[in-house]
């Protein structure tokens, strides 16, 4: 088993009432950009613990975590109470699949994501091994509220690095916000809208596709792509759609 080690906060963000992130001084082994460890708290003789991505590149200097406050969770309250300077624990060994490594060769990267699961999709733009491999990327970032798209200047820093190869799309489901596209992204898949957004359409010959988000997303997101023609990614048998539930 993985060891556990202190870390400390560097930097809390606050975003909304209830998103925020950490930055946190800890030392860890190696990891992957779009990899995930654990953070946790000892709550008497209990240790309190979840998983969470990196949105950080592996080569910062800090390790960055986006987490959403559950109201009556057991983990997420104590974690947005901390201050800069307060202690938690952070499993020293990283996991997760969904890393370039893992992924076949494509012409277009399309990343979809809902709330904090953009974390990984951050992590893997800013290292910069993505724009050397595929020609165009799809962020897609699906909210409830037009406030929950965070990270905007982070993602306004590749627009401008990265230029038209990086398409943002965010979506907001329960109120209009500009430039962002209404409802949920399997649907938007379905009816193309996405597809026309973008000006690329999915193929099992041009697309790779990563997905992080809650089950239900993640579960009805491929059944759209596979409608699309596009076929699971696994080790023994290649395909376009890779996926990672983020509970």
């Amino acid at each position: 088993m993985a060891a556990w080690v202190e870390g400390r906060v560097i930097e809390r963000i606050q975003w909304t009432d209830t998103l925020f992130s950490l930055r946190v001084e800890a030392p860890l082994l190696p990891y992957q950009a779009g990899q995930f460890t654990k953070l946790a708290l000892e709550q008497g003789e209990r240790r309190i613990q979840r998983a969470y991505s990196f949105v950080n590149p592996p080569s910062s200097p800090y390790h960055e975590f986006y987490l959403v406050e559950i109201p009556g969770g057991e983990l997420t309250p104590a974690l947005s109470a901390l201050a800069v300077g307060d202690p938690l624990l952070v499993q020293s060994q990283a996991t997760g699949f969904l890393t370039l490594d893992e992924i076949p060769a494509g012409r277009d990267l399309w990343l979809l994501s809902t709330g904090t699961a953009i974390g990984p999709f951050l992590s893997l733009l800013t290292a910069g091994e993505a724009e050397l491999r595929f020609e165009n990327l799809i962020l897609v970032h699906g909210v409830r509220k037009g406030e929950e798209l965070s990270y905007q200047p982070l993602i306004g820093e590749l627009k401008a690095r990265l230029g038209s190869r990086l398409h943002y799309v965010p979506f907001v489901s329960r109120e209009p916000w500009p430039d962002a596209m209404v409802g949920r992204i399997p649907a938007a898949i379905d009816s193309c809208a996405l597809q026309e957004r973008v000006g690329l359409g999915f193929s099992p010959e041009r697309s790779q596709v990563l997905i992080c988000g809650n089950p239900e997303m993640v579960k009805a997101t491929q059944l759209s792509l596979i409608e699309q023609g596009l076929t699971k990614n696994l080790r023994r048998t290649p395909g376009q759609i890779s996926s990672e539930n983020y509970w």
